[in-house]
């Protein structure tokens, strides 16, 4: 017992020493310097072999091998990691490529040197605290003195033991730029920027704390209705991996392709090609869904911290770096402080001893301390300490220190050729050089957060070019699978057997319903008034006397059922409209009074809540002298599934047959456009475009000169970055436009409406000649401009106000315009907006008593308590009407202008 408590012990001590070893020696990055052990020790390295030339890898890996304890090829590819960061590294020859994952050459085949760079900010040898390499033969920097937010500007993953970090790169630029904030007293916030590009959500970045995530995507063009193109690659990806996932989706049926080339070279270029009918949006959409155009990430900031790793927000960690970074700029000003006065001491004491001719008082001395003796005595009389008592009419030099032994014996040690060559002039012009400069020096003490500022942007502007930021950072919608699988199977349905599914055996009683998914839900209502929904399978049972089958979609508040149905008990025919909502998969439910004998007579699903009139024939033994008349589903409310109904007829049926087709009596369908993300809507998101019936359009005017009518479809992107407007379209429409025409340079206002029909085609209504380009666009009622222009070279310049629809009339859509000044036309500036935004109104139905449609939140009960569900449509007044209708009324977000 005594030897196995002994040997749990001395276990339990290793794996503490080796998990603490891994945390600060190999996998987490220090504060002070933001670099791993191997990274530091490959700087270093790089240091010493430093003389401006390139340096092959193979050479830079041995020399690193005197400081780090492990193999070449870790080394190695360190190295290659840094390099190709492209920050603290120059780089010649093929270090391969992160987005397309090449690696790079041999070691012996590729050079590096440090950068400008890293010699600015990384080293200095008199800041820096030093250690004993493993082997005890050199000495290796404990950290290296780095002014500046490095961890943060290249970022860095490891894996320890019980731990990991994961830190996102950021921006140069703006990391120069929130550290002057910090010193300003600020508030600042940082996101990633990736070196790939793309586009990134940071919604839930949260300062890159444990627990926070990141969604990166590529940018995808859609070039036509054939053809998608990959712009860039998410972060951590490649595009040969990206390719593969597109490659596998597809094989699963989960996206519809053609094929995918890869013309990658100095930009990244994935082309995919899609078959004929094949809607580019939802193609888009699916390549995010299911393949690695879209990935997530979740960041862990984790920085060694006085030796031990800790969680800090990139923020915190900023301004830690920032702080730092002034005590090592104050610490490196002390140094040049103390440099400097030691030259004026040393610049002071040798003008004195060669213009006093002090040197030849030593030609009879005898021995060494007569020397030192005689040189000390007479420069005693031209100088004073700092802090000495001052004598009257004293103009001998004040020194900053006590002559040292040092001192007189470096003034021994003057050349005679110095001595005949002295030029007092240029020494005092020297000395005077010294004190400026160490004014200088001290006033930078004194302000020492204003040099620091001036350090950073110093920074900024050495090495801030060509370092924009790559990413681009949006709000991402969430698509679903559901919304964007293909449609790779077909739904069956046995309604006499009771079995729906896409692996039905096709026979005579099988009955083809749609195409679907195979992540779709179902919906299948039989006779007896009961319904289920669920996941969709190759074959399930349902029930037998299936009366109808279809897609389900819990989100579709459009999608009413129109029905009649017969009391089992009483005899009673009711007949209803509803939605359905709000069910538990695989729960049967019934849509009757749910008595014993209950049947459906009538069923319909109505995409858009149409309404119809039936026609309503009694049985033969009925009582009733009428024995057919007309029912109008218009006269009934909308209401959940478990309402009852209104009462049809209590006499006997013998059918029902509809007679017409009736409008959405829900009217037209509220549409909103989300900047932010780019898409239309119907939940309230953006900016309300408008009610739009089943027929009407939106229309886009782009920054290219064209203009598009498409259907209101959420499925549909917009490219925030090319669009100009965006509006619902009317017949009546006028688009009023300024642009450049490409050859003559000149400018000219346009005025037109859409002539054309065709939806989901671009049409170009400026001149396609080279450099053609579109000035400004709007659609206001009374359109204005600002237009400044010069008279003559180096004349007047004057600023007018025109207002487009006085200058020139309504033409056709591919008319030229007018010119609109035959002076130099320096700027356009649009006046208007897009005029008074759309009204939203509350729809109220046409046909029957006015009924009050259920809101989207819940009314308080005061108003809500007199509106039972299942007592059919409420008769209330107008002024309730109105009442209801203010009740209701969502007050729109104000307009955004997009150009």
């Amino acid at each position: 017992m005594h030897d196995i408590s002994s040997i749990g012990g001395m276990y339990q001590n290793w794996f503490l020493d080796y998990a603490s070893y891994v945390i600060l020696e190999r996998a987490v990055p220090a504060i002070e310097d933001g670099l791993k052990p191997v990274q530091r020790r490959i700087m270093h390295a790089m240091k010493e072999m430093d003389d401006g030339r390139f340096n092959k890898v193979a050479n830079v890996i041995g020399q690193t091998m005197q400081y780090h304890p492990h193999g070449d090829a870790s080394i190695g590819d360190a190295i290659v990691n840094l390099g190709q960061k492209e920050l603290l590294i120059e780089t010649q020859g093929n270090w391969g490529d992160v987005r397309t994952g090449d690696g790079a050459a041999a070691p012996r085949y590729i050079e590096a040197r440090l950068s400008k760079f890293a010699l600015d900010v990384v080293f200095n040898p008199d800041t820096t605290e030093w250690q004993a390499s493993y082997d005890g033969r050199k000495r290796e920097p404990v950290t290296l003195p780095v002014k500046f937010p490095l961890l943060l500007a290249q970022g860095i993953e490891g894996i320890a033991v019980g731990l990991s970090t994961k830190i996102m790169p950021h921006n140069f630029r703006e990391l120069c730029k929130a550290s002057v904030d910090v010193l300003k007293g600020r508030d600042i916030v940082l996101y990633p920027d990736f070196p790939t590009g793309g586009l990134c959500d940071i919604t839930n970045y949260n300062g890159g704390l444990r627990g926070s995530k990141l969604r990166l995507r590529a940018t995808i063009e859609k070039v036509d209705k054939t053809m998608l193109i990959i712009r860039d690659v998410p972060y951590g990806t490649t595009t040969t991996g990206v390719m593969e996932s597109i490659v596998k989706a597809s094989e699963a049926n989960k996206i519809k392709i053609k094929k995918v080339v890869d013309n990658t070279a100095a930009h990244v270029e994935i082309q995919v090609h899609l078959p004929a009918g094949v809607s580019p949006d939802l193609t888009m959409d699916a390549l995010y869904a299911f393949t690695d155009c879209e990935i997530s990430l979740s960041p862990n900031t984790c920085v060694i911290i006085e030796d031990k790793p800790r969680f800090v927000s990139v923020e915190d960690m900023l301004r830690l770096s920032t702080h730092k970074t002034v005590r090592l700029l104050e610490r490196e000003l002390e140094i040049r402080q103390d440099e400097l006065q030691e030259k004026w001491h040393a610049a002071s004491l040798e003008k004195i001893f060669i213009e006093n001719r002090i040197y030849r008082k030593i030609e009879e001395c005898e021995t060494w301390e007569d020397i030192l003796q005689t040189i000390d005595a007479g420069l005693k009389k031209y100088v004073r300490i700092e802090g000495e008592k001052e004598k009257a009419n004293d103009t001998r030099i004040v020194l900053r220190r006590a002559i040292s032994e040092d001192d007189l014996t470096r003034l021994t040690e003057i050349r005679i050729k110095r001595i005949s060559k002295f030029d007092g002039f240029k020494a005092d012009e020297y000395i005077q050089k010294l004190e400026v400069e160490l004014a200088e020096v001290a006033d930078n003490l004194a302000n020492l957060t204003r040099y620091a500022i001036r350090y950073f942007e110093g920074l900024l502007k050495k090495y801030g070019d060509g370092r924009e930021r790559k990413t681009e950072l949006r709000t991402f919608d969430v698509v679903t699978a559901q919304k964007v699988a293909v449609a790779n199977q077909k739904l069956y349905v046995n309604r006499q057997d009771g079995f729906v599914g896409y692996g039905l055996k096709k026979d005579e009683a099988v009955e083809l319903i749609c195409d679907c998914s195979d992540l779709d839900d179902i919906i299948a209502i039989k006779r007896d008034g009961t319904f289920v929904v669920t996941k969709i399978a190759e074959k399930t049972f349902v029930g037998k006397d299936i009366l109808h089958v279809g897609i389900y979609n819990k989100n579709d508040d459009r999608l009413v059922y129109n029905m009649i149905y017969q009391d089992g008990p009483s005899g009673i025919s009711y007949a209803k409209r509803f939605l359905v909502t709000g069910i538990t998969r695989d729960k049967s439910y019934d849509l009757t009074k749910g008595g014993k004998g209950s049947k459906v007579l009538y069923l319909t699903a109505n995409p858009n809540s149409e309404s119809e009139i039936v026609s309503v024939q009694l049985s033969d033994k009925a009582p009733a002298r009428v024995k057919q008349f007309d029912f109008d589903f218009a006269e009934l409310a909308i209401k959940g599934k478990g309402s009852m109904g209104n009462i049809v007829t209590k006499q006997p049926l013998k059918k029902i047959t509809q007679k017409s087709k009736g409008d959405s009596t829900l009217g037209g369908r509220e549409v909103f456009f989300d900047e932010v993300v780019g898409r239309l809507n119907t939940g309230g998101h953006g900016r309300f475009l408008g009610t739009f019936d089943t027929d009407e359009t939106v229309l886009a005017v782009y920054k290219d000169g064209s203009y598009e009518l498409t259907l209101p479809d959420p499925a549909i992107h917009f490219d925030l970055r090319n669009m100009v407007l965006l509006r619902k379209f009317e017949p009546d429409t006028v688009i009023n436009t300024v642009y450049i025409e490409g050859e003559s340079k000149l400018h000219y206002i346009k005025r037109f409406r859409i002539e054309t029909s065709t939806v989901g085609k671009r049409f170009l209504f400026i001149p396609e000649t080279k450099g053609t380009q579109l000035v400004c666009a709007t659609c206001g009622v009374v359109p204005e401009i600002e237009v400044k222009v010069q008279k003559e070279k180096k004349g007047e310049k004057l600023t007018e106000r025109i207002h487009l629809h006085e200058f020139i009339d309504v033409k056709g859509w591919k008319a030229m315009g007018n010119k609109l000044n035959y002076f130099k036309v320096l700027s356009v500036e649009l006046l208007t907006d897009e005029g008074p935004e759309p009204e939203r109104k509350q729809q109220v139905k046409k046909k029957g008593p006015a009924t009050i449609p259920r809101p989207a939140a819940p009314v308080p009960v005061a108003e809500a308590e007199e509106l039972p569900e299942d007592l059919g449509p409420v008769e209330i007044s107008a002024e309730e009407v109105e009442r209801a209708q203010a009740l209701l009324q969502r007050k729109p977000k104000s307009q955004m202008t997009l150009f």
